[in-house]
């Protein structure tokens, strides 16, 4: 009888010392981080520091967020996106033909984006430096080590010649809403350029008529080398989307975290 109340109070005595321990760990540890948070804290760490109670927790104090629990149509993972929202479709990295409706990285919280690169053309143009790019320069924001990156891409695209009538810019910064849609453009960040207009693709003008959803006739004159380049440093491609559009690379390499 003693040897079984002396089992018992030892084995209250760790019940006890468990319940001490695990109310001893702050909420924010005990916690499972989604894996998007996890990758937008590793992409973005001069922007986002942690995670709690569904929240992004923001370098200047604030709070973000990450997933509003909404369920989505296509076009509204496009048009109103959270955090979580970015994460929905996929990017392809080991097929260059779109399966349907995967746009990864047309989803972009503009809370998140405002945040980090500027609410407004005057802000984010307080970042944008020169960038040398194909025998000139471009305008590129140095928030997230955007224009670091598109400076290590061109310095590896000297090594290719044969790519060179590809790199004509068409465009970096510029402060405006999508074509046909209520949301700012990636240009509006000054992380996004486009280049060769003359030998690129756009959905619409292949398809002209056709709504978000419908089905269409993927096109592409890109070359690979280009691409993988891009990628390299931190940069998706236009037309790894369905809904393609293969003169344009933007600087999100919380997507390529997201699919290696």
């Amino acid at each position: 009888m003693k040897r079984f109340f002396k089992t018992t109070a030892a084995l209250a005595g760790m019940v006890s010392v468990a319940v001490i321990l695990f109310t001893a760990i702050p909420a924010s540890a005990q916690q499972s981080i989604p894996q998007g948070a996890k990758i937008l804290i590793k992409a973005y760490p001069n922007f986002i520091k942690g995670y709690e109670n569904g929240y992004l927790l923001m370098s200047d104090g604030t709070k973000m967020l990450y997933d509003d629990r909404r369920q989505k149509s296509f076009e509204q993972k496009l048009d109103d996106a959270d955090p979580e929202d970015m994460f929905a479709f996929k990017y392809d990295r080991k097929s260059w033909t779109p399966e349907y409706l995967q746009d990864a990285g047309r989803s972009r919280c503009e809370q998140l984006f405002k945040k980090m690169y500027g609410a407004s053309a005057a802000e984010v143009s307080r970042n944008l430096v020169s960038v040398p790019w194909a025998g000139g320069k471009v305008q590129f924001t140095k928030i997230n080590g955007a224009a670091d990156s598109l400076r290590a891409v061109a310095k590896e695209l000297e090594k290719h010649p044969e790519l060179r009538s590809y790199l004509k810019s068409s465009g970096t910064f510029y402060w405006r809403k999508v074509r046909g849609a209520n949301r700012q453009s990636a240009h509006s960040y000054g992380m996004t350029i486009d280049i060769a207009v003359a030998k690129s693709d756009y959905w619409l003008w292949k398809n002209p008529g056709k709504k978000e959803t419908e089905k269409i006739v993927y096109a592409n004159r890109f070359p690979k080398e280009l691409v993988l380049i891009f990628e390299k440093h931190g940069f998706i491609w236009g037309g790894r989307w369905y809904h393609y559009d293969t003169m344009h690379f933007e600087f999100r390499p919380e997507i390529l975290m997201a699919n290696p």
